[in-house]
């Protein structure tokens, strides 16, 4: 656990307008005073992230609800008093306290409890809410240790928080409650079968040109991208294409769900054994991936992930950070 005095100097250093990079279940968060427009700026300055994209306000308790938000449902109570704290982001009607900077200039604010000790003193020490997006440069894969922080971002913040490993390792859930339902923006730790049994209700898709026009994190086609070229295939297929790049002369990580393929006698393919239960496959998915990139490898093959509903987050993480190094190319 954290000292006490690096919790108060942390709160201090938000309350003076810097940034604090602190641990949470998911992934490590740039955060900044929620209610300082100028020091929300420096998280987009850091991040290189465009301005319009909004972020998600971490508050200590949902007690704190109506301090940034308003007209706020039932729905919303009975998610928070069931699941927070926890891995799920809420997006509500903002409160006239919230800053344009905060939300992209939306009339929405995405809310959320962590639910890791060093996140909870932070909050309880500092008062307020605390602004934070993930602790990297904008599109690229989000840190799951302190040291993926230091490497990516180093001295550009005020200070990071050591929890240790995120224990959850993919962005939380996020539902909106702004169309009087349920709305799925975003897959992430929290399954949607357990936010529908709560509300006894179906949470609907993104589709509505409503929802669609809402902005939230991590709903870019291209997102979580390594800075190594990764491709996804079928089982069947990925083998093909590990051997056609290997005989180009490539150096290929190779990311296996079925059994693995003994290639310890050919030079250049590095197989991986990923797990094969969903919670800790996205625990180790983010790590793998930076561990990936200070290996030098040209490429990184994938298998697909299963369709299963309990696999959602990791495909919706795996195709856009496909996508974002496709992009690069």
């Amino acid at each position: 656990m954290i000292p006490d005095d690096e919790i108060q100097a942390a709160a201090a250093l938000l309350r003076a307008g810097e940034t604090v990079v602190f641990p949470t279940e998911t992934v490590y968060g740039l955060g900044a005073d929620a209610s300082n427009p100028l020091a929300v700026r420096k998280i987009f300055e850091i991040k290189n992230r465009p301005d319009y994209h909004p972020l998600i306000v971490h508050i200590a308790a949902a007690s704190q609800l109506s301090t940034w938000a308003r007209e706020i449902p039932d729905a919303a109570w009975r998610l928070a008093e069931a699941f927070w704290p926890g891995p799920l982001t809420l997006i509500l009607q903002r409160s006239s306290q919230v800053p344009n900077e905060v939300t992209g200039g939306q009339d929405t604010v995405g809310l959320r409890v962590p639910d890791h000790p060093v996140a909870t003193s932070l909050l309880h020490v500092f008062g307020g809410g605390i602004a934070a997006p993930s602790a990297n440069r904008f599109g690229q894969v989000s840190p799951t240790t302190a040291q993926h922080v230091h490497d990516k971002l180093g001295s550009k913040v005020g200070m990071i928080l050591d929890g240790g490993p995120c224990r959850i390792g993919v962005e939380s859930t996020i539902i909106s409650l702004t169309h009087g339902e349920a709305t799925l923006l975003r897959p992430g730790g929290l399954p949607v079968e357990a936010i529908e049994y709560t509300l006894n209700q179906k949470v609907s898709l993104a589709q509505s040109v409503a929802s669609k026009l809402l902005r939230a994190p991590g709903m870019l086609d291209s997102h979580y991208a390594p800075t190594t070229p990764i491709e996804i295939y079928p089982a069947d297929e990925l083998w093909d294409r590990v051997y056609q790049l290997a005989n180009l002369g490539h150096k290929i990580a190779v990311l296996n769900l079925s059994a693995n393929n003994d290639v310890s006698h050919i030079v250049g393919i590095t197989s991986l054994q990923m797990p094969l239960l969903a919670d800790e496959y996205g625990r180790e998915l983010y790590a793998t991936l930076h561990r990936i990139d200070h290996a030098s490898f040209d490429h990184i093959l994938a298998e697909a992930p299963p369709a299963q509903q309990e696999w959602i987050a990791i495909n919706d993480r795996m195709r856009r950070a496909a996508q974002g190094t496709s992009n690069k190319k």
